[in-house]
């Protein structure tokens, strides 16, 4: 029955998540799952399916996500900040995403302009409704959840920028160092961006130093994994300088694949080998066409590749790689690049897949 469900609807390149879906659903019901859970479940899919739909309407263009206070006056200095570098982002080819509502919210979208602006609002009890700018777009999703939210804030992301907030700022703050810092999350730039008299981000900085480094709480590279600036055009900058010669990874048998947007010479590949041979478990970084799987998935084959066994540890290590790739082969000021194709960390199956060249 399940297999004729299937074959009625959809194309046949999925079947088989297709049917653990619905496996699962049917699974739930057998295990006695309690109403609540039920209506958690499946209040959560239906959010999913909606922000495929809403951000399936240009998946090619890379975006910024912009966090920050609802509560930024429109005269506050940090408005004007995150309005400002929302326009030279855009300039650039970018989009951005913000949470859709007042404040640097509402900045981040007038600076972007609505036609280059998602939302992703959050209903609560005392707010419901997205600002007037966005309400009635097409590139506005609205959630119930926090987590079917922080999903696509973070699934659909390219880069990150952090203005000085509340509780939620430092919430998404966290959780976005924890993702990158874990390898939870796929490598991308990170910006606490703060008007030059805040001591905001400073307070910040100061209490990752005295507290979570000095206790050895988090390791001696990981706050290389964001730049703080005041500037909004060194933020605009870092964000697109990460894509000028990276493009993407891809996790291959146990090998990790950079994907690049050009090659490095020589003399580069050398400098990266003597500067990173501590996050590799054997070997050298190496240029590697495209594997077998990815030859298969026909996942950017034109790229060229570095390949290397990556110790699945030292992520923050990782994203100075990646700088100094940039830094190397670096194109200037680059537009944003299109079609980023995300790999998230390695999952076990990745590990079994054939790694070896197509050639």
């Amino acid at each position: 029955m399940v297999t004729q469900i299937i074959a009625a609807t959809g194309s046949d390149t999925n079947d088989d998540l297709i049917r653990n879906l619905i496996v699962t659903v049917l699974d739930m019901d057998a295990g006695g799952l309690s109403r609540l859970e039920l209506k958690i479940a499946s209040q959560a899919l239906v959010e999913m399916l909606n922000g495929a739909r809403v951000f399936g309407q240009d998946p090619e263009r890379a975006k910024c996500t912009v966090f920050g206070s609802a509560r930024t006056a429109a005269h506050e200095p940090n408005y004007e900040l995150a309005a400002e570098f929302c326009r030279l982002i855009v300039q650039r080819e970018w989009m951005i995403i913000s949470g859709a509502g007042p404040g640097v919210m509402q900045a981040a979208i007038e600076g972007a302009g609505v036609e280059n602006s998602y939302g992703v609002n959050i209903v609560l009890p005392f707010e419901a409704d997205a600002i007037d700018l966005i309400v009635n777009d097409s590139k506005l999703a609205t959630f119930k959840y926090f987590f079917t939210r922080k999903l696509y804030f973070m699934k659909e992301s390219d880069a990150f920028v952090l203005m000085p907030g509340g509780f939620g700022t430092l919430d998404e703050c966290f959780e976005l160092l924890t993702l990158m810092q874990t390898g939870k999350s796929y490598p991308a730039p990170i910006v606490l961006l703060d008007e030059p008299k805040s001591t905001y981000w400073n307070g910040f900085k100061r209490f990752i130093h005295e507290e979570l480094q000095a206790a050895g709480s988090i390791g001696p590279t990981d706050t290389g994994l964001y730049l703080h600036t005041h500037s909004a055009e060194e933020a605009a900058e870092f964000v697109s300088h990460f894509y000028s010669a990276y493009h993407s990874i891809r996790y291959v048998g146990k090998h990790l694949i950079v994907r690049m947007n050009q090659e490095i010479t020589d003399t580069s590949l050398a400098a990266l080998n003597i500067e990173f041979r501590d996050i590799l478990l054997e070997g050298t970084i190496s240029r590697s066409g495209p594997t077998k799987s990815e030859t298969r998935d026909q996942d950017h084959l034109a790229l060229p590749r570095l390949r290397m066994t990556f110790n699945n540890r030292s992520f923050a290590r990782l994203h100075e790689m990646i700088r100094m790739i940039n830094d190397l082969a670096s194109e200037g000021r680059a537009p944003a690049r299109r079609g980023l194709v995300h790999d998230v960390g390695p999952d076990p199956e990745d590990f079994v897949e054939d790694d070896s060249p197509a050639f």
